[in-house]
């Protein structure tokens, strides 16, 4: 059997694209599985629910192996799950050498997807590591050039800090005070708290 496998990261984006391909490809709508989720890791529902048809010999069709997942190692670690454990073939379209069906009577295609699945994997981690050294380069710059990183400190109204001391001396209740503001009472808690820390009150 073949099936089909098709993923978008939201649920605003379109499958269609995919899908169009795996029709091209002659696999029957009903036979493609699709997930609009992060592709962070494989708990996503279709795609589980595919993994628990796969038999051995069913062939399972992606049009990219980003649409797999984008986590290399995980993708590795799936892909021989699929290949090895359960026995099943993978054919990514946008890149024909990864396809593990049997060329002939060898097993060359299973051989040559491997290797080009570990080049990927180790070009991926190793464009994530440059990506994490450019960005914490780019950070020690900003940060030497006075930039300050992180959410901006809350501007208090003028009357928070004496509505503060009044409410620690019980001139006023909380409410009171949150109400004065128009702000909810625990928005006022948290912030009121903060602000004792602060000024050590």
């Amino acid at each position: 059997m073949t099936y089909a496998y098709a993923r978008v990261s939201t649920a605003d984006q379109n499958l269609s694209r995919q899908i169009e391909e795996f029709s091209k490809f002659g696999i029957p709508e009903k036979l493609i599985f699709r997930d609009k989720k992060s592709g962070k890791d494989f708990e996503r529902a279709s795609y589980k629910r595919l993994i628990a048809k796969l038999r051995r010999g069913d062939l399972l069709v992606i049009k990219s192996i980003d649409r797999l997942g984008r986590n290399y190692r995980a993708i590795i670690e799936e892909w021989s799950t699929i290949t090895k454990k359960i026995g099943a073939d993978i054919l990514v379209l946008d890149m024909p050498l990864l396809d593990t069906r049997d060329k002939g009577e060898t097993l060359v295609g299973k051989f040559i997807s491997d290797i080009v699945l570990q080049v990927l994997s180790f070009v991926a981690e190793n464009e994530r590591t440059n990506i994490r050294a450019r960005q914490a380069e780019g950070i020690a710059i900003a940060k030497r050039a006075g930039v300050k990183f992180g959410r901006p400190k809350k501007a208090y109204p003028p009357e928070f800090d004496a509505l503060v001391r009044q409410c620690l001396d019980k001139s006023i209740s909380v409410d009171q005070a949150a109400n004065f503001l128009h702000w909810k009472r625990p928005t006022f808690l948290y912030h009121f708290q903060k602000y004792r820390k602060e000024k050590g009150l």
